[in-house]
């Protein structure tokens, strides 16, 4: 028998591919799965402080422009910011403020009373929406 030395070997890799994409789904299934773990000694901390909760500072601006700071009553007047600036010292500045006002007041009265929350110290002031 004559042996054709012109023909080349073909290599045929299908087998290989579909291997390999067997392995690799197996490694997909099982990675998530894999927990790596390692011990940690935590400190202990100090229990002598504890967290509070500092209540919220609701402000409510209805139609008339009359303002509502949670359940004492203010004027939207000239001494309004004043009148706040007062009123701001028995309050937590670290408190979140959140305004709520009327949809036909104008834009201007909303944001004189913001600013005038803004120059009392408060960081944390929400608007809030109807959605």
């Amino acid at each position: 028998m004559a042996y054709n030395w012109d023909e080349k070997p073909e290599l045929n890799i299908t087998p290989l591919v579909d291997v390999m994409l067997v392995l690799l789904a197996i490694m997909m299934v099982i990675a998530p799965n894999m927990i790596y773990e390692e011990k940690i000694n935590l400190p202990q901390s100090s229990k002598t402080k504890t967290l509070s909760k500092i209540p919220p500072v609701h402000i409510t601006i209805d139609k008339d422009k009359k303002v509502k700071i949670n359940k004492d009553n203010f004027e939207l007047d000239v001494s309004f910011q004043d009148n706040f600036f007062l009123y701001s010292k028995k309050l937590d500045l670290k408190a979140t403020v959140l305004i709520s006002a009327d949809k036909s007041l104008d834009y201007g009265i909303v944001m004189s009373v913001l600013a005038a929350v803004k120059r009392a110290g408060f960081v944390d002031v929400s608007l809030a929406t109807n959605g």
